[in-house]
């Protein structure tokens, strides 16, 4: 039985961390600091580990993500997300006018004028308040079920503030701050860049891993509803107020035109300021703004007659392709980088564009001396978009692959065949020093707080480090030497941020040191697993191979960058110096689960599946995302797929939901 005391405080704590949500997320008007934030979040996050059974589908916990999909089900929407006409000149748009006048019959129309967002439709449907399902576009007629994935984005509400049944749509985007963050990470990392926030966003919501949807912290605003009179509504305006009111994000820059001349003047207006906006936008959505007149004008076969996309003009530039420059990465990628004639776009001048690797540049036949045209992806990165080949003289000079590392002079070659990127391969590399050092020293990794890239900047150029280990060996007096702007508060700080460092634990040193592929999932399983790091360095292909989300390619690169005499040398120094390099865990080996195997499949009712994992862990057993034949236990859910077809074969114990609560009782 949970205490009454306990429901209270659960539901009060919902309510209280839903509203700083839409303080935060959807006013961008938080009312209580981070730390005040996560300190409510950690208290609802205990006493649903204490009490599973009190988890509701409006629990803020949700948002963290952590259930593993296995496919996306197509579901048929309730009526079809219709295509917009486009339009890219004013003339069009007084035509749309006076086509619509015509129609109704009426020497003047009003219109809602909206940004037109530049992401992917979705449909929402909630049931008595609750968020029960979310439809992507797909073919307009039908599209993919990806309710888990957006339940991870904070300003879509899982409960709304009145409790009832409604089905809204609207756009799911992926702000510029957070595309830009992405792409770095990925061009980091030798992985294909996204194009534009869109393709970005497109590719996160389709993600599998609903933690990792999480991560990429997307966002939506709401714009329509289906069959409004049902609310008393009559107006696009009106909608957009009571969609607000449900506790939906929607679109502040609306604005209602009293005729087609402020329509034009609200879209022109965009046209020059659209750059300032924090997420991308390709052109204004105007509707007829009364729903009376909607129905009147009705539809074609793929769009409505009461509405239409007035694009904004592409802009772009035509510049020169001056010189390529290259950057090395913390892993040693080397990125090619354009350098252009200087040329004016879209608010700013633009000199370089990244080119991201040698594939991308052969696919496009880019060459020194090229003239090309070129655009902002987002508003906001410049990429090349096609080469001027016509303006050719025949001087232009094709861009070779580095036989050297553009910085070292070291050997640079590629991991495996299929990957794209072209590495630097010296562990001693100085580029590549700065670059590990700043992810050495991020607040994912050790958390060594002070060292920004100028310092770490100026620290390699002075030699003060040559390698990772070096930064445990810095004291006063060599930070001294660095002279301009190191007080000695400075330095006794950055010494005991370093200091407090070396206890971070395997997990964090594993994500800091630069194994190629190895991000902080793959770090922690590593930790788990080998819980040393002699038993990791000790450990053959197959061992590798046999931790879940490990493929052959990761496999062998952990393989052999633990194989590399630089790296036993580093990892001896970070012993010297006193770094933690073993995995602590809080995991209890005495629980019921205690060297049990379990996976779990189908929809579970009682909790989502991560909280079934965290339970599971937290009583001494180990949770699975696959069925094997090692697995002890398989906990069937309703809709079970191929995992319970597989544990069947295999002959591995099966339990439903009920009955695995009933016998564990935990």
């Amino acid at each position: 039985m949970i205490p009454e005391d306990i429901k209270k405080e659960y539901e009060e704590l919902k309510k209280v961390i839903e509203k700083h949500n839409y303080q935060y997320y959807v006013l961008n008007n938080p009312i209580i600091s981070d730390t005040d934030y996560d300190k409510l979040f950690k208290k609802l996050l205990q006493i649903e580990k204490k009490y599973p059974e009190i988890i509701t589908a409006d629990s803020p916990s949700f948002r963290v993500g952590g259930k593993i999909i296995s496919e996306f089900k197509t579901v048929q929407h309730s009526i079809p997300m219709l295509s917009l006409d486009n339009t890219y000149n004013e003339n069009e748009i007084i035509d749309f006018d006076n086509r619509v006048k015509r129609l109704l019959n009426k020497e003047n129309v009003e219109y809602s004028c909206e940004l037109k967002i530049d992401g992917i439709s979705i449909a929402l449907k909630y049931e008595n308040g609750y968020l029960v399902q979310a439809i992507t576009r797909g073919n307009g007629i039908s599209g993919d079920d990806v309710t888990d994935n957006v339940k991870t984005i904070r300003s879509i509400p899982l409960k709304l503030s009145e409790d009832v049944t409604i089905e809204v749509r609207g756009e799911i985007f992926m702000p510029k701050k957070e595309f830009l963050k992405i792409n770095e990470y990925r061009e980091s990392e030798g992985l294909q860049v996204f194009a534009n926030p869109r393709n970005a966003t497109a590719g996160t919501i389709k993600l599998l891993d609903t933690s990792e949807v999480a991560k990429r912290h997307l966002d939506s605003y709401i714009y329509y509803i289906i069959s409004p009179e049902n609310y008393n509504i009559t107006t696009q305006i009106d909608a957009l107020k009571y969609l607000k009111k449900l506790g939906f994000k929607i679109n502040e820059n609306t604005k209602l035109a009293k005729n087609i001349n402020e329509v034009i003047e609200y879209w022109k207006y965009w046209t020059e300021n659209k750059a300032k906006l924090n997420y991308d936008v390709d052109g204004v959505v105007i509707k007829v703004n009364s729903f009376e007149e909607q129905q009147i004008l009705g539809n074609t076969a793929r769009s409505p007659r009461w509405a239409i996309a007035f694009k904004f003009p592409a802009e772009q530039a035509i510049t020169k392709v001056k010189d390529i420059k290259y950057q090395v990465g913390s892993t040693g990628v080397i990125t090619p980088v354009a350098i252009f004639e200087p040329v004016f776009l879209e608010g700013t001048t633009v000199q370089r564009a990244s080119l991201h690797n040698f594939e991308y540049i052969k696919e496009r036949d880019i060459r020194i001396g090229d003239y090309v045209k070129i655009e902002k992806a987002g508003g906001i990165i410049p990429q090349v978009v096609t080469v001027l080949t016509e303006k050719r003289t025949g001087n232009e000079i094709p861009i070779e692959e580095p036989k050297e590392c553009p910085v070292c002079g070291g050997k640079v070659g590629k991991l495996n065949p299929e990957e794209v990127a072209i590495r630097c391969l010296n562990p001693l590399c100085k580029a590549k020093l700065k670059r590990n050092l700043e992810v050495w020293v991020s607040r994912d990794a050790m958390n060594i707080q002070g060292l920004g890239p100028k310092l770490i900047d100026r620290m390699v150029e002075a030699k003060l480090i040559e390698k990772i280990p070096d930064l445990y060996k810095l004291d006063h007096f060599k930070l001294a030497t660095l002279g301009h702007g190191i007080g000695p508060k400075m330095i006794s700080n950055i010494l005991q941020q370093i200091e407090n460092s070396k206890n971070r634990g395997l997990d964090r040193v594993l994500y800091a040191i630069g194994i190629p592929n190895v991000g902080k999932k793959i770090a922690k399983d590593l930790a788990k697993k080998f819980k040393t790091i002699d038993n990791l360095m000790n450990a053959n292909y197959d061992e590798l191979l046999s931790i879940e989300g490990i493929g052959e390619d990761i496999a062998q690169q952990i393989y052999d960058f633990f194989k590399d005499p630089h790296v036993k040398e580093i990892i001896e120094e970070l012993k010297e110096a006193g770094v933690s390099l073993t995995y602590e865990t809080e995991e209890n080996t005495e629980g019921v689960f205690s060297g049990m195997t379990i996976c779990a499949t189908g929809e579970l009712e009682r909790m989502p599946r991560s909280k079934l994992k965290e339970l599971i862990e937290k009583n001494g057993g180990i949770f699975k995302d696959t069925v094997t034949k090692k697995l002890n236990l398989l906990v069937v859910g309703k809709n079970a797929g191929s995992k319970l077809q597989k544990a069947q074969k295999f002959g591995i114990p099966i339990m439903t939901e009920e009955e695995f609560f009933e016998k564990y009782k935990i």
